[in-house]
Parts: C-alpha cells; sequence; structure tokens
C-alpha cells in the first residue's frame, strides 16, 4: 500500500511538471497580449477539451514518464532504460534506422511532390494525373505495406516468383533477391513504401501552394531575363516557404512515428525496427514495460521540437498577414 501511495505521488509529480512544461511551452509559442475577458471565453471554450486531454493524454503521458524509470518488476532503476537504450547493439540499430527513416522520407517525398507538382502545373489531364499520385494516401499504412510486401516477395532461386520486382529480375536473366532479408539495404526498400505514401500528400500541399503565388511575380522575373529555374528558384521557393515547412515537419512527425509499415513488413527483424516499434516490442513482447516507456519518451522529446517550431512559424505568418 504504501509503495502504491508512493507512486501515485510520483505520479502526480510528474503530471504537474508535464503540464507546466506544455504550458510553458504554449506561452512561449503565442505571447500576443489578450484582456482578461478573452483569457476568460478562451478558457471556457478550451476548458472541455483540456479535461479530456489531461485524462486522455497528459495522465497517461506522466504515468510513462514515471514507467521509463522502473523495471520489469515495476521497481525504480533510475536510468537504466536510457543507458541500455544507447549502450546495446539491438537498440543502437534501431536508432541509427530512425535516424535514416527521419532524413531520408521527409526530403525525398518533398523534393518528389514538389518536382510533380511544378511538372504537372496547369498541364493536360492535371486532375488525373494528381489523382494518380495521391491514391496511396487514400491507403492504410497496413494496407501499403502488404501491397509492397507482395512487391518484394522472395520465393527462392528455383521457385517460381510471384513477388513484382524478383520476377522482373528472373526475366532479365537476375537472380532472386531477399529484399526484406539482407540488411542494411532493407530498410531503404522500407523507407521507398513510406516515400510512395507521402509524394502525394507533399504533391497537392505543394501544388496549391504554388498556384498561390501571385503570377504578376513570376511574369515580372520572366521580362527580367530570369530563366525557368531562376523564375522557380527566386520566386516560386519564397513564395511557397511556409507549406514547405508545413510539408517537411508533418512528414518528419510522421516518419517518427511509422510502426504499421515496418511490423507489417518485417515485424523489425533483420535489423529494420525503429522506435515506436521497437516500443511496442519491448513493451508487449519482450515484458520490459519500463524500456517501451523510455523508448515512448524518447519519441516524444524527438517530435516535440518539432511541433514547436511548426507552431511558431505559422504564428510568424499570421502575423505577417
Amino acid at each position: 500500500m504504501e509503495f502504491i501511495g508512493g507512486k501515485f505521488l510520483q505520479v502526480v509529480i510528474a503530471l504537474a511538471v508535464f503540464a507546466a512544461l506544455i504550458g510553458l511551452i504554449m506561452l512561449l509559442v503565442d505571447r500576443a497580449p489578450k484582456s482578461a475577458k478573452d483569457k476568460l471565453t478562451v478558457a471556457g471554450f478550451l476548458a472541455p477539451a483540456a479535461i479530456l486531454l489531461l485524462v486522455g493524454l497528459v495522465y497517461p503521458a506522466a504515468q510513462t514518464s514515471f514507467l521509463a524509470f522502473t523495471d520489469a518488476s515495476g521497481k525504480l532503476n533510475g536510468v537504466d532504460n536510457f543507458v541500455w537504450m544507447f549502450t546495446q547493439p539491438e537498440a543502437l540499430v534501431t536508432l541509427r534506422n530512425t535516424i535514416i527513416w527521419t532524413v531520408l522520407v521527409p526530403l525525398l517525398s518533398t523534393v518528389f511532390g514538389l518536382a510533380y507538382a511544378v511538372f504537372i502545373d496547369k498541364a493536360h489531364g492535371e486532375r488525373i494525373l494528381k489523382a494518380l499520385v495521391f491514391m496511396p494516401m487514400a491507403i492504410s499504412f497496413v494496407g501499403a505495406g502488404i501491397i509492397w510486401k507482395l512487391v518484394y516477395d522472395y520465393r527462392g532461386p528455383e521457385i517460381e516468383q510471384t513477388g513484382v520486382l524478383n520476377a522482373l529480375r528472373v526475366t532479365f536473366g537476375m537472380e532472386p533477391k531477399q529484399f526484406l532479408l539482407d540488411a542494411p539495404e532493407n530498410t531503404i526498400f522500407l523507407i521507398i513504401v513510406m516515400v510512395w505514401i507521402q509524394t502525394g500528400f507533399a504533391m497537392v500541399i505543394l501544388s496549391a501552394a504554388i498556384k498561390g503565388v501571385p503570377a504578376e511575380l513570376v511574369e515580372a522575373a520572366r521580362l527580367d531575363g530570369a530563366n525557368p529555374w531562376q523564375q522557380f528558384r527566386n520566386v516560386t521557393i519564397p513564395g511557397i516557404r511556409g507549406s514547405l515547412v508545413v510539408v517537411l515537419t508533418t512528414i518528419t512527425i510522421a516518419t517518427l512515428k511509422v510502426f504499421d509499415i515496418v511490423r507489417t513488413m518485417t515485424a523489425g527483424n533483420y535489423e529494420t525496427s525503429v522506435v515506436a516499434n521497437e516500443m511496442y516490442t519491448q513493451a508487449f513482447r519482450a515484458g520490459e514495460p519500463g524500456r517501451g516507456a523510455a523508448l515512448a519518451l524518447i519519441l516524444f522529446l524527438l517530435v516535440l521540437p518539432i511541433v514547436v517550431y511548426n507552431a511558431r512559424v505559422l504564428r510568424q505568418q499570421k502575423e505577417i498577414r
């Protein structure tokens, strides 16, 4: 009973610290002066949502933060879970893969989406071409994982190949390849799935932003002798900078939390695990909820700066308008 009471007190303290941290962050993000009446009105509208967030988000987050400092039996073990995270080979592979995902997926998705949006802008059949690229966004990550697992399927050198890529390799006289088993390139093949999904999102947002660039600016740059690349670099890019930030940060957050694709296609085996998948594995498969909570806490700390940066950029754009 004493242990339960002490644990509850620790959770309450962690909850208060967490709430104070969130409040401080939001205060820094939005420092516009408000009257007492405005503050009361805002508080009245936000109170129901704040209560739900407190019960459904803040309290579980605080409990997870406390759990990150416990072992499998629930006893406090200091920072042992974090030491494991940054010293054990399998955990380091997970962190390495997460970094690779976080760098490549937002970059490639944004570049491909932007290039596609520029090249098909005002083209014949633009709506159909956009719909084709956007369609993967309508598929769940699990569904996309199953589709691409069939694309990468391997049946052995003496067996007829049913996987699309291996069937093509055999047709051209090459040996079939175990795309999802050979590390570390198997991580790249998983990343391709995420890029395939997110490119449509980037294309739609950036295409809308490009259409919002004043035609007068583009025409003025053309009359000044700017070639298409100079027009794109000096007029289009500055005009869509805000949308680029939104796309990059949104895809980065989604990538940091990626779980379904990895779980569906490899279950994190063959050195393909990422933080979100390893968090699930440790908490619900390996019987180490403390390690899973520590990974969840690290994931939260990775996402938080991106969210704050995105909020600050949006606030600055609002002030400019």
